[in-house]
């Protein structure tokens, strides 16, 4: 059973997802061999690390060192020459039969980025997550899913398609759309290294990219920066620019509409434990304070009421996301949150991922943000996203992200965490003006504090850990 872990864990993460996932083989790149000891002599199961060179040949293949557990330290000189992968292929046997007997049944286990608490293993039946996650052989929902592994071979791509995939592996959404392209004959290119705007922008044009991904504005940005500063670059190949996984601020889907005028810009949403939901084409003159509206919803998507209900359209009511047919088993050696999030409602398996949203007349859903994060002030419930959009709009916010503070008479206080652009300082009196009218007085937040860099993980989603303790820290 493959297990993704996270580059950036600390030890206390690390010591916890190799212990709980029962890991036994572990593979990871020389630069993480120490960290890896430090916590290996801890994890009952692991019985082999399999270390890798970062030198850097592209692309290759690196002949595996087999380390136990306590031994020596490794240095670089015990690292094997790297194999041309080209090369790799050419010498490798054709005869290679498939020895292991797989099925539907056998297992993919994927942990959650753990943003507001440890990382949860989410277990799906391989089945599930083909037909859930990765599209079930249709990408770009044109024919309906496969219905034999037979048909997918009918449906390979007949020319030069090329994906790009900039969000880190370990993260759902560059596996997926990844695995995606690939069962459709498509060439995936994979980022590594730093996040570099300019090399990235000169990658599409060099390889011709056909589909590239971004996760939010904190990859978004970069890239708008880049080519403002050092563009025009050469991007003609490009017919679509997908985000998902994190919201992208109005003022830069627009801004990369302008920049790629000829390719379709589209979002999408979901979570590790639904699987895909639900996409929409990013459109101009859009309301940043009123939700993320998708109105192309996969089957078995819905939203529920406090009492189980299906949410009626048009009515206003808040309600929460929920998702069935092809779902996941369970969380992996968490029964409560299991029985938590995943429910049965008048004979009806559903998962309950924690996302808030309400259901327009027209029947699409508008996402408000994750429940777990919501600023409970006065009694009123806000939803920090709807708020982020807002100030991202404001020329003086780079970055952003919103949370709840401690307040003795409203509960919470509305508090924005704010990396400013380049030479600015933005103050409370600005970023007030900036939002009212547009959004009711209790969303405005009341409080503010200045940071050099907002946090977010390696796919650019939010850390409202280290936002909050952070706003708390800084307001006492």
């Amino acid at each position: 059973i493959p297990v993704n872990i996270n580059y950036r864990y600390v030890t206390e993460e690390l010591r916890y997802l190799l212990i709980d996932s029962g890991l036994v083989v572990l593979v990871c790149n020389e630069e993480f061999v120490d960290r890896v000891r430090s916590v290996a002599a801890e994890v009952p199961a692991l019985r082999h690390c399999i270390v890798v060179s970062p030198i850097v040949v592209s692309p290759v293949v690196v002949s595996p060192v087999v380390v136990s557990p306590g031994a020596e330290p490794l240095s670089l000189e015990m690292l094997p020459d790297p194999i041309r992968y080209d090369q790799a292929l050419a010498a490798a046997s054709a005869d290679r039969p498939l020895v292991l007997d797989r099925g539907d049944d056998d297992l993919y286990l994927l942990y959650t980025g753990g943003t507001t608490g440890m990382p949860k293993g989410v277990i799906w039946r391989q089945a599930d997550a083909f037909f859930g996650c990765i599209g079930g052989g249709d990408p770009m929902r044109m024919s309906g899913p496969v219905s034999s592994p037979e048909e997918l071979l009918e449906r390979i791509i007949d020319f030069d398609f090329v994906f790009y995939a900039l969000a880190p592996l370990m993260h759902a959404a560059a596996q997926w759309v990844s695995l995606m392209w690939l069962l459709c004959g498509a060439k995936v290119i994979l980022h590594s290294g730093g996040f570099d705007p300019v090399q990235i922008w000169e990658t599409v044009d060099l390889e011709k990219v056909s589909i590239m991904t971004v996760v939010g504005d904190a990859m978004a940005r970069p890239l708008v920066d880049a080519w403002d500063e050092q563009g025009p670059f050469e991007i003609s190949s490009m017919y679509s620019l997908s985000n998902g996984g994190a919201p992208l601020a109005p003022s830069l889907r627009d801004r990369l509409r302008e920049i790629a005028p000829n390719a379709m810009l589209t979002d999408g949403f979901g979570s590790s434990e639904t699987g895909i939901q639900g996409s929409r084409r990013l459109s101009p003159g859009e309301d940043p304070g009123k939700g993320v509206r998708f109105d192309n919803v996969e089957a078995g998507t819905t939203v529920l009421d406090d009492s189980g209900h299906p949410v009626e359209p048009g009515s206003g009511v808040v309600g929460r996301i929920a998702h069935s047919g092809f779902i996941p088993l369970r969380y992996h050696n968490a029964p409560e949150k299991t029985a938590e999030t995943f429910v049965v409602i008048e004979g009806t398996r559903y998962v309950l991922p924690g996302d808030m949203a309400t259901v327009e007349a027209d029947g699409s859903i508008t996402l408000l943000g994750r429940g777990s994060v919501s600023i409970n002030t006065g009694g009123e419930k806000v939803y920090p996203e709807e708020v982020e959009a807002l100030l991202k709009g404001h020329p003086a916010v780079y970055d952003v992200l919103v949370v709840g503070v401690a307040d003795e008479r409203w509960g919470e206080r509305v508090t924005a965490v704010v990396q400013p652009t380049k030479g600015s300082t933005p103050t409370l009196e600005e970023l007030d003006a900036h939002c009212r009218g547009q959004l009711a007085g209790y969303k405005i937040p009341r409080s503010l504090v200045l940071v050099e860099q907002v946090v977010r993980s390696p796919s650019g989603k939010a850390d409202y850990r280290w936002a909050k303790s952070t706003a708390a820290a800084s307001l006492g």
